[in-house]
Protein backbone atom coordinates (compact mmCIF):
# COMPACT_ATOMS: atom_id res chain seq x y z
CA UNK A 1 0.00 0.00 0.00
CA UNK A 2 1.39 3.42 -0.94
CA UNK A 3 2.09 5.62 2.08
CA UNK A 4 1.34 9.24 1.30
CA UNK A 5 2.06 11.99 3.80
CA UNK A 6 -0.81 11.80 6.24
CA UNK A 7 -3.81 13.87 5.18
CA UNK A 8 -7.47 13.56 6.17
CA UNK A 9 -8.15 11.92 2.77
CA UNK A 10 -5.29 9.42 2.94
CA UNK A 11 -6.13 8.60 6.56
CA UNK A 12 -9.72 7.89 5.51
CA UNK A 13 -8.74 5.75 2.50
CA UNK A 14 -6.18 3.81 4.55
CA UNK A 15 -8.79 3.13 7.21
CA UNK A 16 -11.11 1.66 4.58
CA UNK A 17 -8.27 -0.52 3.23
CA UNK A 18 -7.37 -1.65 6.76
CA UNK A 19 -3.93 -2.93 5.80
CA UNK A 20 -4.97 -4.78 2.62
CA UNK A 21 -2.33 -4.94 -0.09
CA UNK A 22 -3.05 -3.37 -3.51
CA UNK A 23 -5.99 -1.43 -2.10
CA UNK A 24 -4.78 2.17 -2.51
CA UNK A 25 -1.76 3.96 -3.93
CA UNK A 26 -0.56 7.55 -3.85
CA UNK A 27 1.72 9.65 -6.11
CA UNK A 28 4.78 8.89 -3.95
CA UNK A 29 4.57 5.23 -5.00
CA UNK A 30 7.44 4.67 -7.50
CA UNK A 31 5.13 2.52 -9.66
CA UNK A 32 2.19 4.91 -9.37
CA UNK A 33 2.01 6.10 -12.99
CA UNK A 34 3.02 2.77 -14.56
CA UNK A 35 1.02 0.29 -12.49
CA UNK A 36 -1.79 2.26 -10.89
CA UNK A 37 -2.61 5.24 -13.11
CA UNK A 38 -1.64 3.54 -16.41
CA UNK A 39 -2.84 6.24 -18.82
CA UNK A 40 -4.43 5.03 -22.06
CA UNK A 41 -3.59 8.23 -23.98
CA UNK A 42 0.04 9.03 -23.23
CA UNK A 43 -0.34 12.49 -24.78
CA UNK A 44 -2.57 13.63 -21.92
CA UNK A 45 -0.82 13.76 -18.53
CA UNK A 46 -2.89 13.29 -15.41
CA UNK A 47 -2.06 12.58 -11.78
CA UNK A 48 -4.91 11.45 -9.53
CA UNK A 49 -4.68 12.26 -5.82
CA UNK A 50 -4.98 8.52 -5.20
CA UNK A 51 -6.06 5.32 -6.96
CA UNK A 52 -8.18 2.83 -5.05
CA UNK A 53 -9.06 -0.78 -5.92
CA UNK A 54 -12.19 -1.77 -4.01
CA UNK A 55 -13.04 -5.42 -3.51
CA UNK A 56 -16.71 -4.89 -2.63
CA UNK A 57 -19.50 -2.42 -3.20
CA UNK A 58 -19.13 -1.38 0.43
CA UNK A 59 -15.51 -0.45 -0.29
CA UNK A 60 -16.73 1.75 -3.16
CA UNK A 61 -19.25 3.39 -0.85
CA UNK A 62 -16.62 4.07 1.81
CA UNK A 63 -14.14 5.49 -0.72
CA UNK A 64 -16.83 7.81 -2.12
CA UNK A 65 -17.61 9.02 1.42
CA UNK A 66 -13.91 9.74 1.98
CA UNK A 67 -13.80 11.85 -1.17
CA UNK A 68 -17.02 13.71 -0.37
CA UNK A 69 -15.80 14.53 3.15
CA UNK A 70 -12.61 15.99 1.73
CA UNK A 71 -14.10 17.82 -1.27
CA UNK A 72 -12.23 15.64 -3.77
CA UNK A 73 -13.75 14.78 -7.15
CA UNK A 74 -14.27 11.12 -8.11
CA UNK A 75 -14.16 9.09 -11.32
CA UNK A 76 -14.63 5.33 -11.72
CA UNK A 77 -12.31 3.36 -14.00
CA UNK A 78 -13.47 0.10 -15.56
CA UNK A 79 -11.31 -0.77 -18.58
CA UNK A 80 -9.57 2.60 -18.68
CA UNK A 81 -9.96 3.22 -22.42
CA UNK A 82 -11.13 6.84 -22.37
CA UNK A 83 -9.42 8.73 -25.19
CA UNK A 84 -8.93 11.67 -22.80
CA UNK A 85 -8.11 9.60 -19.70
CA UNK A 86 -11.42 10.53 -18.08
CA UNK A 87 -11.45 7.27 -16.10
CA UNK A 88 -8.49 8.85 -14.29
CA UNK A 89 -10.39 12.11 -13.79
CA UNK A 90 -9.09 13.80 -16.94
CA UNK A 91 -7.38 16.36 -14.70
CA UNK A 92 -5.04 16.27 -11.73
CA UNK A 93 -6.22 15.71 -8.18
CA UNK A 94 -9.22 13.40 -8.54
CA UNK A 95 -9.81 10.14 -6.68
CA UNK A 96 -9.88 7.14 -9.01
CA UNK A 97 -12.00 4.12 -8.12
CA UNK A 98 -10.53 1.30 -10.20
CA UNK A 99 -13.13 -1.47 -10.48
CA UNK A 100 -10.68 -4.16 -11.62
CA UNK A 101 -11.62 -6.47 -8.72
CA UNK A 102 -15.39 -6.29 -9.35
CA UNK A 103 -15.62 -9.27 -11.71
CA UNK A 104 -18.57 -11.25 -10.33
CA UNK A 105 -20.78 -13.06 -12.84
CA UNK A 106 -23.97 -15.07 -12.64
CA UNK A 107 -26.86 -15.89 -14.97
CA UNK A 108 -30.47 -16.83 -14.33
CA UNK A 109 -31.23 -19.67 -16.74
CA UNK A 110 -34.98 -19.07 -16.41
CA UNK A 111 -34.90 -15.43 -17.56
CA UNK A 112 -31.42 -15.50 -19.18
CA UNK A 113 -30.60 -12.29 -17.36
CA UNK A 114 -26.92 -11.99 -16.51
CA UNK A 115 -25.41 -10.11 -13.57
CA UNK A 116 -21.97 -8.72 -14.43
CA UNK A 117 -19.46 -6.92 -12.20
CA UNK A 118 -18.68 -3.33 -13.12
CA UNK A 119 -14.98 -4.00 -13.76
CA UNK A 120 -15.45 -6.82 -16.27
CA UNK A 121 -13.79 -6.40 -19.66
CA UNK A 122 -15.67 -7.14 -22.86
CA UNK A 123 -13.54 -10.19 -23.70
CA UNK A 124 -14.50 -11.72 -20.36
CA UNK A 125 -18.16 -10.75 -20.82
CA UNK A 126 -18.19 -12.66 -24.11
CA UNK A 127 -16.45 -15.70 -22.64
CA UNK A 128 -18.60 -15.89 -19.50
CA UNK A 129 -21.85 -15.54 -21.44
CA UNK A 130 -20.67 -18.26 -23.84
CA UNK A 131 -19.69 -20.59 -21.02
CA UNK A 132 -23.05 -20.13 -19.28
CA UNK A 133 -25.62 -21.06 -21.89
CA UNK A 134 -24.09 -19.77 -25.13
CA UNK A 135 -25.62 -16.33 -24.66
CA UNK A 136 -24.55 -12.94 -26.02
CA UNK A 137 -25.14 -9.20 -25.80
CA UNK A 138 -24.31 -6.36 -28.16
CA UNK A 139 -20.99 -4.63 -27.53
CA UNK A 140 -17.93 -3.24 -29.25
CA UNK A 141 -14.96 -5.10 -30.69
CA UNK A 142 -12.03 -3.97 -28.50
CA UNK A 143 -11.57 -6.77 -25.94
CA UNK A 144 -9.90 -4.68 -23.23
CA UNK A 145 -12.72 -2.13 -22.92
CA UNK A 146 -14.56 -2.34 -19.60
CA UNK A 147 -18.32 -2.74 -19.36
CA UNK A 148 -18.46 0.03 -16.75
CA UNK A 149 -17.83 2.77 -19.29
CA UNK A 150 -19.11 0.95 -22.36
CA UNK A 151 -22.61 0.25 -21.02
CA UNK A 152 -23.01 3.74 -19.53
CA UNK A 153 -21.99 5.73 -22.64
CA UNK A 154 -23.67 3.72 -25.40
CA UNK A 155 -21.61 0.72 -26.36
CA UNK A 156 -21.73 0.28 -30.13
CA UNK A 157 -20.52 -2.68 -32.17
CA UNK A 158 -21.19 -4.93 -35.16
CA UNK A 159 -24.43 -6.37 -33.71
CA UNK A 160 -25.88 -3.01 -32.58
CA UNK A 161 -28.06 -2.55 -35.66
CA UNK A 162 -29.62 -5.95 -34.88
CA UNK A 163 -29.80 -5.93 -31.06
CA UNK A 164 -29.36 -2.29 -30.04
CA UNK A 165 -26.48 -0.73 -28.13
CA UNK A 166 -24.85 -2.29 -25.07
CA UNK A 167 -26.71 0.07 -22.74
CA UNK A 168 -30.02 -0.98 -24.30
CA UNK A 169 -29.41 -4.40 -22.73
CA UNK A 170 -29.09 -2.98 -19.20
CA UNK A 171 -32.20 -3.69 -17.10
CA UNK A 172 -30.95 -2.78 -13.63
CA UNK A 173 -27.80 -1.64 -11.85
CA UNK A 174 -26.30 -1.46 -8.40
CA UNK A 175 -24.79 1.99 -8.04
CA UNK A 176 -23.01 4.04 -5.39
CA UNK A 177 -24.29 7.62 -5.40
CA UNK A 178 -22.61 10.86 -4.35
CA UNK A 179 -23.50 10.52 -0.66
CA UNK A 180 -22.06 7.00 -0.57
CA UNK A 181 -25.46 5.30 -0.60
CA UNK A 182 -25.76 1.92 -2.32
CA UNK A 183 -28.83 2.00 -4.55
CA UNK A 184 -30.61 -0.17 -7.11
CA UNK A 185 -31.74 1.65 -10.23
CA UNK A 186 -34.05 0.46 -13.00
CA UNK A 187 -37.08 1.67 -14.93
CA UNK A 188 -39.19 1.10 -11.82
CA UNK A 189 -36.75 2.09 -9.05
CA UNK A 190 -34.84 5.39 -9.03
CA UNK A 191 -35.83 5.67 -12.67
CA UNK A 192 -34.48 9.21 -13.10
CA UNK A 193 -31.02 8.10 -11.99
CA UNK A 194 -31.31 5.03 -14.25
CA UNK A 195 -32.09 7.32 -17.20
CA UNK A 196 -28.90 9.32 -16.56
CA UNK A 197 -26.69 6.29 -16.00
CA UNK A 198 -27.68 4.91 -19.42
CA UNK A 199 -25.70 7.37 -21.50
CA UNK A 200 -23.98 9.78 -19.10
CA UNK A 201 -22.96 7.45 -16.29
CA UNK A 202 -19.59 8.93 -15.33
CA UNK A 203 -21.26 12.03 -13.90
CA UNK A 204 -23.83 10.24 -11.76
CA UNK A 205 -22.34 7.37 -9.80
CA UNK A 206 -20.16 4.28 -9.66
CA UNK A 207 -21.93 1.21 -11.05
CA UNK A 208 -20.70 -1.91 -9.32
CA UNK A 209 -23.07 -4.39 -10.97
CA UNK A 210 -25.10 -4.60 -14.17
CA UNK A 211 -28.13 -6.82 -14.79
CA UNK A 212 -28.53 -7.32 -18.55
CA UNK A 213 -30.84 -9.15 -20.91
CA UNK A 214 -29.08 -11.60 -23.23
CA UNK A 215 -29.68 -13.29 -26.58
CA UNK A 216 -28.87 -16.76 -27.88
CA UNK A 217 -25.58 -16.65 -29.78
CA UNK A 218 -26.15 -16.35 -33.51
CA UNK A 219 -25.66 -19.58 -35.44
CA UNK A 220 -24.20 -18.89 -38.86
CA UNK A 221 -22.31 -15.64 -39.36
CA UNK A 222 -20.95 -14.26 -42.64
CA UNK A 223 -17.79 -12.17 -42.41
CA UNK A 224 -16.84 -9.87 -45.29
CA UNK A 225 -13.69 -7.89 -45.93
CA UNK A 226 -12.42 -5.78 -48.79
CA UNK A 227 -9.05 -4.08 -48.98
CA UNK A 228 -7.43 -1.88 -51.57
CA UNK A 229 -4.00 -0.30 -51.79
CA UNK A 230 -3.70 2.71 -54.05
CA UNK A 231 -1.50 5.65 -54.95
CA UNK A 232 -3.73 8.42 -53.64
CA UNK A 233 -6.84 8.73 -51.48
CA UNK A 234 -8.74 10.56 -54.23
CA UNK A 235 -9.07 7.12 -55.85
CA UNK A 236 -11.36 6.21 -52.96
CA UNK A 237 -14.15 8.63 -53.84
CA UNK A 238 -16.38 6.18 -55.79
CA UNK A 239 -15.78 3.37 -53.28
CA UNK A 240 -16.83 5.53 -50.34
CA UNK A 241 -19.84 6.83 -52.27
CA UNK A 242 -20.95 3.24 -52.88
CA UNK A 243 -20.50 2.25 -49.22
CA UNK A 244 -22.29 5.36 -47.88
CA UNK A 245 -25.20 4.83 -50.28
CA UNK A 246 -25.57 1.29 -48.96
CA UNK A 247 -25.53 2.16 -45.24
CA UNK A 248 -27.96 5.05 -45.76
CA UNK A 249 -30.66 2.72 -47.11
CA UNK A 250 -33.53 2.97 -44.56
CA UNK A 251 -34.42 -0.64 -45.37
CA UNK A 252 -30.91 -2.01 -44.90
CA UNK A 253 -31.08 -5.45 -43.28
CA UNK A 254 -30.49 -5.06 -39.54
CA UNK A 255 -28.41 -8.22 -39.40
CA UNK A 256 -25.67 -6.30 -41.25
CA UNK A 257 -22.98 -4.20 -39.55
CA UNK A 258 -20.04 -2.57 -41.34
CA UNK A 259 -17.04 -0.22 -41.09
CA UNK A 260 -15.10 1.72 -43.73
CA UNK A 261 -11.51 2.32 -42.61
CA UNK A 262 -9.03 4.57 -44.40
CA UNK A 263 -5.34 4.46 -43.52
CA UNK A 264 -1.98 5.53 -44.94
CA UNK A 265 -1.81 2.84 -47.60
CA UNK A 266 -5.42 2.27 -48.58
CA UNK A 267 -8.81 1.22 -47.34
CA UNK A 268 -10.33 -1.73 -45.52
CA UNK A 269 -14.07 -2.40 -45.50
CA UNK A 270 -15.24 -4.96 -42.95
CA UNK A 271 -18.75 -6.28 -42.41
CA UNK A 272 -20.58 -8.88 -40.38
CA UNK A 273 -23.89 -10.45 -41.35
CA UNK A 274 -25.70 -12.50 -38.74
CA UNK A 275 -27.26 -15.25 -40.84
CA UNK A 276 -26.52 -17.94 -43.40
CA UNK A 277 -24.66 -17.40 -46.66
CA UNK A 278 -27.94 -17.92 -48.52
CA UNK A 279 -29.62 -15.22 -46.41
CA UNK A 280 -26.62 -12.95 -47.01
CA UNK A 281 -26.96 -13.32 -50.77
CA UNK A 282 -30.73 -12.84 -50.59
CA UNK A 283 -30.32 -9.39 -49.01
CA UNK A 284 -28.77 -8.07 -52.21
CA UNK A 285 -25.97 -6.46 -50.17
CA UNK A 286 -23.16 -8.36 -51.96
CA UNK A 287 -24.10 -6.65 -55.23
CA UNK A 288 -23.93 -3.22 -53.57
CA UNK A 289 -20.40 -3.32 -52.16
CA UNK A 290 -17.03 -4.08 -53.78
CA UNK A 291 -16.35 -7.77 -54.30
CA UNK A 292 -14.34 -8.93 -51.32
CA UNK A 293 -13.33 -11.92 -49.24
CA UNK A 294 -16.31 -13.75 -47.70
CA UNK A 295 -16.06 -16.43 -45.02
CA UNK A 296 -18.85 -18.26 -43.21
CA UNK A 297 -18.54 -19.19 -39.54
CA UNK A 298 -20.99 -21.86 -38.39
CA UNK A 299 -21.93 -21.96 -34.70
CA UNK A 300 -18.63 -20.55 -33.43
CA UNK A 301 -19.46 -17.21 -31.83
CA UNK A 302 -16.11 -16.93 -30.07
CA UNK A 303 -14.33 -17.18 -33.42
CA UNK A 304 -16.48 -14.34 -34.78
CA UNK A 305 -15.67 -12.13 -31.79
CA UNK A 306 -11.98 -13.01 -32.08
CA UNK A 307 -11.93 -12.00 -35.75
CA UNK A 308 -13.67 -8.71 -34.99
CA UNK A 309 -11.13 -8.03 -32.24
CA UNK A 310 -8.31 -8.81 -34.67
CA UNK A 311 -9.80 -6.40 -37.21
CA UNK A 312 -10.08 -3.70 -34.55
CA UNK A 313 -6.47 -4.27 -33.50
CA UNK A 314 -5.38 -3.18 -36.98
CA UNK A 315 -6.19 0.38 -35.99
CA UNK A 316 -7.03 0.44 -32.26
CA UNK A 317 -4.29 -1.33 -30.38
CA UNK A 318 -4.37 -2.37 -26.73
CA UNK A 319 -0.93 -0.78 -26.50
CA UNK A 320 -1.12 2.53 -24.66
CA UNK A 321 0.20 5.30 -26.90
CA UNK A 322 0.17 9.03 -27.55
CA UNK A 323 -2.70 9.80 -29.89
CA UNK A 324 -5.30 12.34 -30.94
CA UNK A 325 -8.89 11.44 -31.79
CA UNK A 326 -11.87 13.42 -33.03
CA UNK A 327 -15.26 12.29 -34.29
CA UNK A 328 -18.61 13.29 -35.77
CA UNK A 329 -22.12 11.81 -35.89
CA UNK A 330 -24.48 11.96 -38.89
CA UNK A 331 -28.24 11.84 -39.36
CA UNK A 332 -29.55 10.57 -42.69
CA UNK A 333 -29.79 14.15 -44.01
CA UNK A 334 -26.24 15.01 -42.87
CA UNK A 335 -24.23 12.47 -44.87
CA UNK A 336 -21.25 13.51 -46.95
CA UNK A 337 -22.10 15.00 -50.35
CA UNK A 338 -20.09 13.97 -53.39
CA UNK A 339 -18.30 17.32 -53.29
CA UNK A 340 -17.45 16.86 -49.61
CA UNK A 341 -16.13 13.35 -50.24
CA UNK A 342 -13.84 14.71 -52.97
CA UNK A 343 -12.71 17.61 -50.76
CA UNK A 344 -11.97 15.19 -47.94
CA UNK A 345 -9.88 12.83 -50.05
CA UNK A 346 -7.97 15.70 -51.62
CA UNK A 347 -7.31 17.19 -48.18
CA UNK A 348 -5.92 13.87 -46.95
CA UNK A 349 -3.66 13.54 -49.99
CA UNK A 350 -2.30 17.07 -49.65
CA UNK A 351 -1.97 17.37 -45.86
CA UNK A 352 1.20 16.96 -43.81
CA UNK A 353 0.01 14.02 -41.76
CA UNK A 354 2.94 13.92 -39.34
CA UNK A 355 2.66 10.15 -38.88
CA UNK A 356 2.23 6.95 -40.85
CA UNK A 357 -0.17 5.61 -38.22
CA UNK A 358 -3.51 7.31 -38.76
CA UNK A 359 -7.01 6.03 -39.43
CA UNK A 360 -10.35 7.47 -40.46
CA UNK A 361 -13.13 5.06 -39.52
CA UNK A 362 -16.76 5.32 -40.62
CA UNK A 363 -19.27 3.09 -38.78
CA UNK A 364 -22.86 2.27 -39.73
CA UNK A 365 -25.35 2.67 -36.87
CA UNK A 366 -29.14 2.99 -36.57
CA UNK A 367 -31.38 -0.05 -36.92
CA UNK A 368 -32.46 -1.34 -33.51
CA UNK A 369 -30.60 1.51 -31.78
CA UNK A 370 -33.09 3.91 -33.37
CA UNK A 371 -36.14 1.98 -32.15
CA UNK A 372 -35.70 3.30 -28.61
CA UNK A 373 -37.24 6.75 -28.03
CA UNK A 374 -34.75 9.61 -27.70
CA UNK A 375 -36.00 10.48 -24.22
CA UNK A 376 -35.92 6.90 -22.89
CA UNK A 377 -32.24 7.08 -21.91
CA UNK A 378 -29.55 9.74 -21.77
CA UNK A 379 -28.00 8.38 -24.99
CA UNK A 380 -28.90 11.02 -27.56
CA UNK A 381 -27.75 9.60 -30.90
CA UNK A 382 -30.77 7.43 -31.71
CA UNK A 383 -31.32 9.45 -34.89
CA UNK A 384 -27.83 8.86 -36.30
CA UNK A 385 -27.00 6.36 -39.04
CA UNK A 386 -23.23 6.91 -39.30
CA UNK A 387 -20.28 7.92 -37.15
CA UNK A 388 -16.75 8.83 -38.16
CA UNK A 389 -13.63 8.79 -36.01
CA UNK A 390 -10.22 10.15 -36.94
CA UNK A 391 -7.13 8.88 -35.11
CA UNK A 392 -3.51 9.97 -35.33
CA UNK A 393 -0.91 8.05 -33.34
CA UNK A 394 2.50 9.44 -32.38
CA UNK A 395 5.63 7.34 -32.83
CA UNK A 396 6.85 7.69 -30.15
CA UNK A 397 5.41 11.12 -29.40
CA UNK A 398 2.48 12.96 -30.93
CA UNK A 399 3.39 16.04 -32.94
CA UNK A 400 1.33 19.11 -33.80
CA UNK A 401 1.21 18.21 -37.50
CA UNK A 402 -0.74 15.05 -36.66
CA UNK A 403 -3.12 16.93 -34.36
CA UNK A 404 -3.69 19.51 -37.10
CA UNK A 405 -4.22 16.78 -39.69
CA UNK A 406 -6.94 15.03 -37.70
CA UNK A 407 -8.52 18.37 -36.82
CA UNK A 408 -8.47 19.30 -40.50
CA UNK A 409 -10.40 16.14 -41.42
CA UNK A 410 -13.14 17.11 -39.00
CA UNK A 411 -13.09 20.74 -40.16
CA UNK A 412 -13.34 19.68 -43.82
CA UNK A 413 -16.45 17.58 -43.13
CA UNK A 414 -18.03 20.07 -40.72
CA UNK A 415 -17.29 22.98 -43.04
CA UNK A 416 -19.51 21.45 -45.71
CA UNK A 417 -22.39 20.63 -43.36
CA UNK A 418 -25.47 22.82 -43.11
CA UNK A 419 -25.58 22.51 -39.31
CA UNK A 420 -23.23 21.71 -36.45
CA UNK A 421 -22.58 17.98 -36.31
CA UNK A 422 -22.57 16.27 -32.93
CA UNK A 423 -20.34 13.67 -31.28
CA UNK A 424 -20.84 10.32 -29.54
CA UNK A 425 -19.40 10.52 -25.99
CA UNK A 426 -17.78 7.10 -26.37
CA UNK A 427 -15.43 8.81 -28.84
CA UNK A 428 -14.64 11.54 -26.35
CA UNK A 429 -12.96 14.64 -27.76
CA UNK A 430 -11.28 16.94 -25.20
CA UNK A 431 -11.10 19.74 -27.77
CA UNK A 432 -14.86 20.23 -28.17
CA UNK A 433 -16.05 23.77 -27.50
CA UNK A 434 -19.45 22.76 -26.09
CA UNK A 435 -19.03 19.06 -25.29
CA UNK A 436 -22.13 18.48 -23.18
CA UNK A 437 -24.35 19.92 -25.90
CA UNK A 438 -22.60 17.78 -28.51
CA UNK A 439 -22.81 14.58 -26.48
CA UNK A 440 -26.30 14.85 -24.93
CA UNK A 441 -28.06 17.76 -26.70
CA UNK A 442 -31.80 16.88 -26.57
CA UNK A 443 -31.44 15.24 -23.16
CA UNK A 444 -29.13 17.80 -21.55
CA UNK A 445 -31.78 19.80 -19.69
CA UNK A 446 -33.17 16.64 -18.13
CA UNK A 447 -29.68 15.46 -17.20
CA UNK A 448 -28.88 18.80 -15.58
CA UNK A 449 -31.96 18.51 -13.37
CA UNK A 450 -31.15 14.91 -12.39
CA UNK A 451 -27.55 15.87 -11.63
CA UNK A 452 -28.77 18.67 -9.33
CA UNK A 453 -30.85 16.16 -7.39
CA UNK A 454 -28.41 13.26 -7.13
CA UNK A 455 -25.02 15.02 -7.18
CA UNK A 456 -25.51 18.74 -6.49
CA UNK A 457 -21.84 19.24 -5.53
CA UNK A 458 -20.58 17.60 -8.74
CA UNK A 459 -18.59 14.92 -6.90
CA UNK A 460 -18.59 12.63 -9.94
CA UNK A 461 -16.72 14.87 -12.33
CA UNK A 462 -14.53 15.00 -15.40
CA UNK A 463 -13.88 17.98 -17.69
CA UNK A 464 -16.84 17.11 -19.94
CA UNK A 465 -19.32 15.40 -17.62
CA UNK A 466 -22.84 16.74 -16.99
CA UNK A 467 -22.84 19.59 -14.46
CA UNK A 468 -25.63 20.37 -11.96
CA UNK A 469 -28.38 22.46 -13.52
CA UNK A 470 -26.79 22.26 -16.95
CA UNK A 471 -29.01 23.42 -19.80
CA UNK A 472 -28.85 22.99 -23.53
CA UNK A 473 -27.46 25.91 -25.49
Amino acid sequence: MGQAPSTPLSDCLNTVCNGRNNCVAYPDNPLYQISWVNRYNLDIPVEPIAVTRPETTQDVSDFVKCAAANNVKVQPKSGGHSYANYGLGGQDGELVIDLVNLQDFSIDTDTWRATIGGGTRLSDVTQKLHDNGKRAISHGTCPGVGIGGHATIGGLGPSSRMWGSCLDHVLEVEVVTADGSIKRASETENSDLFFALKGAGAGFGVITEFVVKTHPEPGDVVQYSFSLTFSKHADLVPIFQQWQELISDPNLDRRFGTEFVMHELGVIITATFYGTEEEWKATGIPERIPAGKVSVVIDDWLAVIAQQAEDAALWLSEIHSAFTAQSLAFRANELLSNDTISQLMNYIDDADRGTLLWFLIFDATGGAVSDVPMDATAYSHRDKIMFCQGYGIGIPILNQDTKDFIGGIIDTIQGSAAQTLTTYPGYVDPNLVDPQQSYWGPNLNTLGRIKSEWDPNDLFHNPQSVKPGEEAT
